[in-house]
């Protein structure tokens, strides 16, 4: 039996496949332009060709779902049994996905709550996985989103990029281009604050980088249990290597996944970069 709330999210929380079919999670895709052809996220193009295709210089913007396309899974969600739906996104401050969620919901036959989850990628996936839970243990629907909401609110994301450039061209940089002139002399940590893009520190060497971003998940999880994901494009090694030291530094960790961004991020970050989201369980 179908929970009576139902979950959306959109592409960019990179759940894993198996996690959403489990939870009955919805995901509608954003699109991704390479070289003049729209391509759904996931779903018609990975992070490895978008790599690929930056390497080249190729152009790639990324653009947010029609809201149309929410306006279809709400109706899907209804007629599967859901009495109302939790839409859960990635920052407004970096998208209109949720602005087109909301549109969306005005032709939804069931009522709809957008949650702003003020991040991307796991900062947005773990939100989604603790309403899907919530939603799976028979939880009101407002109980669904205060745990999306709270899940939100006390994650922390850091991330490490080997280049501002394709931040700038893809006008997410926001604060962070203020390292823009150091900009090949450094290796920027920034984090999300706020639902933006913030420069957090900067270092010398990738590997200074990396060892920063161990400690930054360290000290945002102290003592309680945490659960962690390690976050990356095209750095498979170094993430599994990040992702083993954070396992032996945290004795309360609950779970720790390691996921490779797709088209969309990747189209903003660049190859090479490695992020850590930290949820208190």
């Amino acid at each position: 039996m179908s929970p009576s709330v139902a979950v959306v999210t959109d592409s960019t929380a990179y759940l894993p496949s198996q996690e959403t079919s489990r939870l009955g999670i919805t995901v509608v895709p954003l699109q991704v332009v390479v070289g003049g052809r729209p391509f759904d996220d996931m779903a018609q193009i990975d992070g490895v060709s978008v790599a690929e295709a930056l390497g080249q210089w190729v152009p790639v913007t990324t653009s947010r779902p029609a809201p149309h396309r929410f306006a279809e899974a709400y109706g899907e969600a209804a007629a599967r049994g859901a009495t109302a739906v939790v839409s859960v996104h990635l920052s407004a401050e970096m998208s209109g996905t949720a602005e087109a969620a909301r549109a969306g919901a005005e032709d939804s036959p069931i009522p709809v709550d957008v949650v702003d989850s003020r991040s991307i990628a796991m900062g947005l996936g773990f939100p989604v996985l603790a309403a899907a839970r919530a939603a799976a243990a028979g939880a009101t629907r407002q109980e669904v989103v205060d745990a999306a909401r709270r899940t939100a609110e006390s994650a922390r994301s850091f991330f490490y990029v080997d280049t501002l450039e394709h931040l700038r061209r893809g006008g997410r940089i926001g604060a962070a281009a203020t390292l823009l002139g150091s900009a090949l002399m450094i290796k920027p940590i920034l984090h999300i604050s706020d639902g933006t893009i913030v420069p957090l520190e900067k270092v010398r060497t990738s590997a200074r980088a990396i060892g920063r971003l161990e400690d930054l998940a360290i000290t945002a999880a102290g003592d309680a249990p945490v659960a962690i994901a390690v976050q990356h494009l095209g750095a498979a090694a170094r993430a599994e290597t990040l992702a083993a030291r954070l396992s032996r530094r945290l004795p309360a960790l609950t779970g720790l996944t390691v996921v490779e961004v797709g088209p969309v991020i990747g189209a903003h970050v660049g190859p090479g970069m490695l992020g850590i989201t930290v949820s208190p369980s």
